[in-house]
C-alpha cells in the first residue's frame, strides 16, 4: 500500500558515503525532461547522483540520444514544425497587407536543420551532466532487487549499481493499437521528426493532440491529410474548442473519417500502406501515422523484482502524493505516473521538488492543478482549469457559469479567405465563491503564450472582477478576455462576432 500522509523533513534521505552501502544516494532511470531536472538539482544539493538512458528502437527503428521524449520526439521538433507549416497562412494573411510573396518548402532541408538543433541539445544535456559530476549510463536500467539495478549497454555488457533512494522518470512510447500489420507497416510521433523523406499522402489514425498536431502541421505543407477518428476529438479538453479545431482545420484542407477504425494495414508492391476498415480496402497512403495513445514504459524494468506493481493496463506506476511509489524508497516523475498529467513542465516541477525534499529539508508537494497546457493545432489551443464539462460534472451545473466570446485577429480580417474564422475565448466560473475562475480557454493565434500568463492570474485564486477591472491591450486578439460580458446559454449558438 502507498504511504499517505505530509511529507516531513525526517523522511529526508540519509546521503550514501563513498565506499557505503549504496554506490548512489539517488539513481535515475530515464534521462527525459523530468529525470535531468532531477538529478542536476540533486547534484547540486550535493547528493551522488547518477542516470541511465537508453532508447528502444520504435517498430519502424528510429532512435534518438539523451533529452527524452520533448526534445527528440516531442515539444521542440512538434513546435518547430508546427511554426514552420504556418507560414503558408501567414502568407496569406500578408497578401491582404501588401505583400507579394512566393516560397517553397523543402521538408528535408527542414528535418536535417531540426534534428541538428535536437543533437545540439543532446550534446549540451551531456555536458550538464558531467558538469554536475553526475554519472550517465547509455544503458538500459532494469530492477534486480529494492536497491538494485541492472545495466545493460549497447553492447550486451552488464553492470549492476546500488542506490539507497531511485527515482523512475522512464516516461511513455506510442502504443500502435495492436492491428495487424501496424508494427511493420505504421510510423508514429517517434519516427515522424526523423524522417529524412517527404511523408507524402498521408493517414493519421487517433484524436488525440498529438493525432491532430501532427495533421496540422503536415497539411499545413500542403501534403494530402486524412484523420481517422474513432468518435470525439480531444477527449478531456473542452468539445465546444475541440470540434471548432476540426471545423478549422477542415476549412484548411485537413479531411476527417469520423466513426471508423482501421482492423489491418499490408505493404504494397510499390512500399505504400494499404489500409482496410472492417476488413474491405479502404485506402493507399504514402504514409500511415498511428496516434492512437502512448504506453508507460513501467513494464520494461522488471519491477516486480523491486517489490513494484504496476498498472498492466496502460503501464504506468500509481503514487502517493509524495510521488512515492508502493516501495517507500522508489519514487517517480513525468508520464510513467498514472493518473497525472503528461506534461514536460510538470515531470521538470515533480522531480526538483522531490529532490528538495529529499536532500534539502522542503516539506513541499508537487501541486498538480491547475496546470496550463497547449495544443499546437493550425490554429492553437491553450487551457488551464476545468474543461466546461469537468466543472459541471465536479461542481454541480448550479454552481457554474460560463462566460464566452468570439474574436477575429486583426490580421485575419484584410485576407477575404479568412472570412468567417474566428478564436474563441471562454471562462468559466464558480458562482457561489465570488466567480471565482475555475477553468479559461483560448482558440486562436499564439493561445500557448496567452494561457501561460493567465495560468498565473488562475493559480492566484483571480474571480471574474480581476478580469473585468484589467484594462486590456488594444488592438489584441486576447484583450477580449477583459471586456467579456456574454453569459453562455445551454443549447444556443456560439458568439459569431468580436475582435478588432
Amino acid at each position: 500500500k502507498l504511504r499517505k500522509g505530509t511529507w516531513t523533513s525526517e523522511s529526508s534521505i540519509v546521503m550514501a558515503a563513498p565506499g557505503g552501502a549504496y554506490d548512489y544516494d539517488l539513481f535515475v532511470i530515464g534521462g527525459g525532461s523530468g529525470g535531468l531536472a532531477a538529478a542536476k538539482t540533486a547534484a547540486d544539493l550535493g547528493a551522488k547522483v547518477a542516470v541511465a538512458d537508453f532508447v528502444k528502437p520504435s517498430p519502424a527503428g528510429t532512435t534518438w540520444g539523451l533529452g527524452g521524449t520533448c526534445v527528440n520526439v516531442g515539444c521542440i521538433p512538434k513546435k518547430l514544425m508546427h511554426i514552420s507549416s504556418l507560414y503558408r497562412d501567414t502568407q496569406f494573411d500578408a497578401h491582404g497587407m501588401g505583400w507579394d510573396t512566393k516560397s517553397s518548402h523543402s521538408w528535408e532541408a527542414m528535418v536535417t536543420k531540426v534534428n541538428n538543433y535536437i543533437k545540439s541539445l543532446q550534446w549540451g544535456a551531456k555536458t550538464e551532466l558531467r558538469g554536475k559530476n553526475i554519472k550517465y549510463y547509455n544503458s538500459f536500467a532494469t530492477f534486480a532487487d529494492p536497491h538494485t539495478v541492472d545495466l545493460t549497454d549497447k553492447k550486451g555488457a552488464t553492470e549492476k549499481v546500488t542506490f539507497k533512494y531511485c527515482l523512475i522518470a522512464c516516461g511513455g512510447r506510442p502504443s500502435m493499437g495492436d492491428y495487424p500489420g501496424a508494427n511493420e507497416c505504421c510510423i508514429s510521433s517517434d519516427d515522424i521528426f526523423w524522417q529524412k523523406k517527404a511523408p507524402g499522402k498521408t493517414l493519421v489514425i487517433g484524436a488525440s493532440y498529438i493525432a491532430l498536431e501532427c495533421a496540422g502541421f503536415l497539411g499545413g505543407f500542403g501534403f494530402d491529410v486524412t484523420v481517422m477518428v474513432r468518435s470525439i476529438l480531444l477527449r478531456g479538453f473542452d468539445q465546444d474548442i475541440a470540434n471548432m479545431i476540426g471545423t478549422y482545420m477542415e476549412k484548411h484542407g485537413v479531411k476527417f473519417a469520423r466513426e471508423m477504425v482501421p482492423s489491418r494495414f499490408e505493404r504494397t508492391e510499390t512500399g505504400q500502406v494499404k489500409v482496410f476498415v472492417k476488413d474491405a480496402e479502404y485506402g493507399v497512403y504514402d504514409t500511415v501515422l498511428m496516434a492512437v495513445g502512448r504506453t508507460g514504459c513501467a513494464g520494461w524494468l522488471n519491477c516486480k523484482a523491486a517489490g513494484l506493481d504496476f498498472k498492466e493496463s496502460n503501464g504506468k506506476l500509481v503514487c502517493n502524493e509524495a510521488d512515492q511509489t508502493s516501495v517507500p524508497h522508489i519514487f517517480a516523475v513525468g508520464d510513467v505516473i498514472d493518473g497525472k498529467p503528461e506534461l514536460t513542465p510538470v515531470a521538470i516541477q515533480a522531480g526538483r521538488t522531490l529532490v528538495k525534499r529529499l536532500f534539502a529539508g522542503s516539506t513541499k508537494l508537487m501541486d498538480y492543478t491547475d496546470v496550463a497546457t497547449a495544443i499546437f493545432t493550425p490554429i492553437e489551443y491553450g487551457a488551464v482549469g476545468y474543461t466546461e464539462e469537468d466543472a459541471k460534472k465536479k461542481l454541480g451545473n448550479d454552481k457554474v457559469k460560463v462566460y464566452h466570446c468570439s474574436a477575429t485577429p486583426l490580421e485575419w480580417n484584410l485576407n477575404d479567405e479568412r472570412s468567417g474564422e474566428l478564436g474563441y475565448m471562454k471562462v468559466i466560473v464558480d458562482k457561489t465563491a465570488g466567480e471565482k475562475v475555475v477553468g479559461t480557454h483560448i482558440l486562436g493565434p499564439n493561445a500557448g503564450e496567452v494561457i501561460q500568463g493567465l495560468s498565473v492570474a488562475i493559480k492566484a485564486g483571480a474571480t471574474k472582477e480581476h478580469f473585468d477591472d484589467c484594462v486590456g491591450i488594444h488592438p489584441t486578439f486576447a484583450e477580449s478576455y477583459t471586456t467579456m460580458t456574454e453569459e453562455k446559454v445551454e443549447g444556443s449558438a456560439l458568439p459569431t462576432k468580436g475582435g478588432c
